[in-house]
């Protein structure tokens, strides 16, 4: 018997019709284990807080959003710092629900720095706002690193999902604004982010981000790959989404064509949440990556 193909709609990006984009833009339509990762996720955090200890609570901007969490660790001598930027679709998430992620930067002798920021529904569909915090709670741990016992000469950043694209716009653009040294940074771990957002306005997430042209230009850091000079790491995992991997790959390429100092590391058989997870764990595919990275491995 002759199979028929499934009835496919408009391309609208690549090879792709709505409802394929909208779901290559949509993490619970290739992880079918999401809320059972993210329940993990927030117990080994109600954990971390437990263990580690109630964090230094700063302001790094003048809003109730701007402000973040410092896990110290126990040293004498200036420590390593690493600032972490959560996820979570611009919509949702914080440093306290990401806390996990600090308890093996403090383990392994460094300082952990957790930012918080607006999210887009706060920002009335507005993404600059939260690329604007980003790159001003990075600029605030690095100028004040020696208030806490960081060493800003050992600086580094990591991020996930929606915060490893604004993490990528700060190392392309908002350093700049925020007038860092260009070398501020000595590495960035970037996991399942984005960095360019013409094929992401395209889907469904243009019901709640209000996406322009000056938007999708500026927030697009593979448009800026030669503001970078940050040593990048990209991860992502081989059941994540299509476009997902896509997107790393692309950036990967994009870094290497203007001779930038970048790594591709492809997790084999896992999604985009049980790679987040990995950064808990200095054995884990993202964990040992970064401290690798940081030369704490």
């Amino acid at each position: 018997m002759q199979q028929t193909s499934p009835i496919r709609g408009p391309l609208v990006w690549r090879d792709m019709d709505q409802i394929t984009l909208d779901d290559a833009y949509n993490q619970a339509a290739y992880a079918p284990n999401m809320d059972l990762i993210l329940g993990r996720i927030a117990t080994a955090s109600e954990v971390a807080r437990k263990t580690l200890g109630e964090p230094q609570r700063v302001a790094y901007g003048p809003s109730e959003h701007e402000r973040l969490d410092i896990y110290r660790a126990v040293t004498r001598v200036p420590a390593p710092v690493n600032v972490f930027v959560h996820g979570g679709a611009w919509l949702r998430g914080s440093a306290a629900q990401t806390a996990f992620t600090a308890e093996a930067i403090v383990g392994a002798g460094a300082h952990a720095v957790l930012i918080d920021f607006i999210n887009v529904g706060e920002s009335n569909g507005d993404l600059m706002p939260l690329a604007e915090q980003v790159s001003r709670a990075i600029a605030w741990a690095w100028s004040n690193a020696e208030s806490f016992g960081g060493d800003r000469n050992r600086f580094f950043v990591s991020a996930h999902s929606s915060g490893a694209h604004l993490a990528s716009c700060a190392l392309s653009r908002g350093w700049r604004a925020n007038n860092l040294p260009p070398d501020f940074c000595k590495g960035a771990l970037l996991v399942g982010g984005m960095y360019d957002l013409e094929p992401v306005r395209r889907s469904a997430r243009s019901a709640y981000v209000k996406f322009t042209d000056e938007m999708e230009g500026a927030l697009s850091a593979q448009r800026h790959v030669d503001g970078i000079n940050t040593p990048l790491v990209l991860a992502y995992g081989t059941t994540e989404t299509p476009e997902f991997q896509r997107q790393s790959r692309d950036f990967f390429a994009a870094l290497k064509a203007k001779g930038k100092t970048a790594e591709l590391v492809v997790a084999d058989g896992y999604n985009h949440f049980e790679l987040f997870e990995t950064m808990a764990s200095p054995y884990g595919v993202a964990g040992r990556a970064r401290l690798r990275q940081m030369g704490l491995a």
